[in-house]
């Protein structure tokens, strides 16, 4: 009886030490991606000349010397916590370039509510549906 009761606790803080080791890589995928956004944005902003452009890939945010100055828009790139491999889907520019990451696990989430810059995750059912992108502020053409 005592070994069945004590097995039963243990399952039981296995399951909540579980969620909570989920939560806490949620949070540093929400982490990493806003960091890998801003520096996509950050390389888009910085590109010389009027015509913009996403960078050719991750490792461009690394060094950047397309300027007298060499710039690193990201210091490292960052593991995916969720798979816990350094590989990640990404979001092609419509000039090929990358407009941002996702994460390439199928699992589903536990944060189902999201505000400000992530609004658009509420209810993702997938962490590879977890987009994070830079799309630049383009004002609309108005029509007369």
């Amino acid at each position: 009886m005592i070994i069945a009761l004590s097995g039963m606790v243990l399952a039981g803080a296995g399951v909540v030490w579980s969620t909570t080791l989920q939560r806490e890589k949620e949070e540093e995928l929400l982490a990493i991606g806003q960091e890998v956004r801003a520096a996509i944005a950050q390389y888009y902003l910085r590109t010389p000349g009027t015509i913009k452009r996403y960078p050719p890939n991750l490792d461009a945010l690394l060094l950047d010397s397309r300027q007298a100055a060499v710039t690193r828009h990201l210091r490292k790139i960052y593991r995916d916590p969720i798979t816990g491999k350094a590989n990640w889907g990404l979001i092609s520019s419509p000039d090929g370039g990358v407009m941002g990451i996702y994460s390439l696990s199928d699992r589903a989430p536990i944060r189902r509510s999201f505000d400000g810059a992530e609004l658009d995750l509420n209810r993702r059912k997938k962490y590879s549906d977890w987009h994070f992108q830079y799309v630049p502020n383009v004002p609309a053409f108005i029509e007369k």
